[in-house]
């Protein structure tokens, strides 16, 4: 198996404050991986460095193929098009229907073929089970079910790596629930690795997976849940 996440003794820094450092990470092609730690830890740096948006400052790092140290602001678009990325607060475009939604962005990462587009577009509806909603307007929706669009969204350039930033955060339990089950069932289905950062120690419980925590100004694999706190603190030796 090939690893879609590479990084040795890698450092974040914004705006020249270093927000992470010595991360060594290495995630494999269909892994499940959390990462959990407090709010303002650097999750969401992390997230950010492997989709572009923010640089590696120091150390080696590989995403999807792709090399940070050499990863010019043209080569974006690229990287992001081998990633989904589904957020906390689903960002849908909320002037135009679903379908629209998904075509506008099969049309931004150089999808050309209208017919095409629209096939894909029902195929991953169809994955999330929500096909009936194609030409619904994103305010009519349930919180679920815009979760649900958003995962489509991610699934459009069939990724090798899905990040999930907080996925489950604005929903209620059981919505919460399915969204996992959706997230687990897709990733088998797509063959896509997983990150996702989450507070949901529950979900953890129910869906174990490998464990990342970012604290300390670092990012440690810790064991399953059965055998970890995750609310203590590490242990430095």
């Amino acid at each position: 198996m090939s690893s879609v996440i590479n990084i040795k003794s890698g450092e974040i820094k914004q705006s020249g404050v270093t927000v992470l450092q010595d991360i060594n990470i290495d995630i494999q092609a269909k892994e499940f991986v959390y990462l959990i730690g407090k709010t303002g830890m650097g999750k969401s740096s992390l997230l950010k460095t492997l989709y572009g948006e923010l640089g590696l400052s120091l150390g080696d790092g590989k995403v999807a193929g792709f090399d940070l140290n050499s990863l010019k602001r043209k080569d974006i678009p690229n990287l992001r098009r081998t990633i989904g990325i589904v957020f906390q607060d689903f960002q849908l475009l909320t002037d135009r229907s679903v379908l629209k939604n998904l075509m506008f962005v099969m049309g931004a990462s150089g999808w050309k073929d209208k017919k095409l587009m629209a096939v894909r577009a029902k195929e991953v509806l169809q994955l999330v089970g929500i096909e009936g909603k194609i030409n619904a307007m994103p305010f009519t929706l349930s919180g679920g079910e815009q979760q649900r669009v958003s995962i489509a969204r991610a699934l459009l350039n069939k990724p090798k790596l899905i990040l999930a930033d907080e996925p489950t955060g604005n929903l209620d339990p059981e919505t919460s629930e399915e969204i996992m089950r959706l997230l687990v069932a897709v990733a088998k289905e797509e063959k896509a690795a997983i990150l996702m950062a989450t507070h949901d120690m529950t979900m953890i419980e129910k869906y174990p997976g490998r464990i990342l925590r970012v604290e300390n100004k670092t990012v440690k694999e810790v064991n399953t849940m059965n055998q970890f706190d995750p609310f203590s603190t590490f242990k430095t030796t």
